[in-house]
């Protein structure tokens, strides 16, 4: 069976020139999952929906997260989360920065422990979100690559990424992506 890739995106409405958007459409292997409430996440809300969608997808799964799907993804991994090839966590927010969306509940403090799967953390140099130390430390204590995409804000559609080619290619780093089992 080949990956299937789910995308689990940050607070808000998607938008549809936002790169995970545009990855999605362009390839059927990809696939959003469902999280209740964009607008005002609960954490626990969020790791049930990734629980949910790995579940359906199988253990060959790879994760592409964007800003506080990263913190959902942190947390699910935490609970003992199913198995999964790997994950694409990008513009990690930092819950204690000044930034961080006041209607999110429970992702503070997220969890330090080193995944059980592969993981590429990309941050950008002027993300509003998140500096590039706290980045840095997070992937350091997830176990995960650091990749540094420069000064590109928050990585999202307002970056003018379109399909963001560079993502693909961190995408394609990680272990067994595009092997067949």
């Amino acid at each position: 069976m080949a990956n299937r890739i789910l995308i689990v995106p940050d607070i808000g409405d998607p938008d549809p020139q936002h790169w995970q958007s545009l990855w999605e459409r362009r390839n059927p292997t990809f696939a959003r999952v469902a999280l209740r409430d964009r607008a005002a996440p609960a954490c626990a809300d969020w790791v049930a929906g990734i629980d949910a969608a790995v579940a359906a997808a199988g253990p060959h799964t790879l994760l592409v997260a964007h800003g506080l799907g990263c913190l959902a993804v942190a947390h699910w991994a935490a609970a003992g989360g199913r198995p999964i090839r790997g994950a694409l966590l990008v513009a990690v927010p930092d819950p204690d920065g000044p930034r961080f969306p006041a209607a999110a509940t429970g992702f503070a403090d997220p969890p330090r422990a080193r995944f059980a799967f592969d993981s590429v953390v990309v941050a950008s140099d002027d993300d509003p979100y998140a500096d590039p130390a706290f980045a840095r430390a997070i992937a350091r204590d997830w176990g995960s690559r650091f990749a540094g995409a420069g000064a590109h804000g928050h990585l999202d559609a307002q970056s003018g990424l379109g399909v963001w080619p560079e993502g693909l290619v961190r995408l394609a780093t990680l272990k067994g992506y595009g092997v067949a089992a």
